[in-house]
């Protein structure tokens, strides 16, 4: 897979919507229908077409490129300039109308739930890169 690390590249910044997640989606099998010679006129399911490439959604891949960021992040010392980001006082930024933008820090929390992971767990690299990864299947 040479276009997925591609298209991803950054992922694990981007607040993402879901309609940015079904378009990446849909181009992933796209390729993936091309590559393995079918076509949507075939009626096969994309899980059989993912089951016989062997690769997992790329839905979880950005999920753990994002997680392993936050580990990352939260590995930090307190006075390293990513940690400065993350306490930033916003008083003073003017809000537009409407609701506000979904933000990284939001979709983290979100994904902590979904998971059922602890913000702690990160201190433990070994159990925390256990708990996130995504293995493809095979």
């Amino acid at each position: 897979m040479v276009v997925r690390p591609a298209m991803l590249y950054g992922a694990e910044c981007w607040p993402l919507k879901e309609k940015h997640n079904t378009k990446l989606s849909v181009a992933e099998m796209r390729m993936l229908r091309w590559m393995s010679g079918f076509t949507l006129r075939d009626r096969i399911r994309n899980e059989h077409i993912r089951e016989k490439v062997g690769v997992a959604p790329v839905e979880y891949k950005i999920r753990e490129s994002r997680l392993r960021w936050f580990g990352h992040i939260k590995r930090r010392p307190s006075n390293d300039p990513v940690m400065r980001v993350e306490v930033l006082d916003s008083t003073y930024v003017k809000k537009g109308r409407g609701r506000p933008k979904k933000s990284w820090l939001e979709n983290i929390r979100n994904v902590l739930s979904l998971l059922d992971l602890n913000e702690n767990l990160t201190f433990n690299r070994t159990q925390w890169r256990k708990r996130i990864h995504v293995a493809d299947p095979t």
